[in-house]
């Protein structure tokens, strides 16, 4: 028997938020920046938040500290329930 988990290559816009809020943090404001880049000093790592989604971060290296709490599009792989990033970027 065979068995494998597929990964999906995409391009997903969302939130960078932490493992500690999660979905809280969806809007950008300057409350939800300031929650996000406290946890994640604190030891909580990056998240990507996407339609109230919370997505796990396979790399989370490539989420630099000028992109927490803010609005982002991101390619990479999917594979489950854990993102791969290829590239990170803030959206316009």
């Amino acid at each position: 028997m065979f068995a494998a988990t597929a990964a999906f290559a995409g391009e997903w816009t969302g939130y960078i938020s932490e493992t500690k809020c999660g979905a809280k943090h969806n809007d950008g404001s300057a409350a939800s920046v300031s929650c996000v880049t406290g946890c994640i000093k604190g030891g909580a790592k990056p998240v990507l938040v996407v339609d109230g989604k919370v997505v796990g971060i396979a790399n989370t290296a490539k989420v630099t500290a000028d992109l927490y709490g803010k609005k982002v599009t991101v390619t990479g792989d999917l594979a489950g329930e854990s993102l791969t990033i290829a590239t990170i970027a803030a959206a316009k």
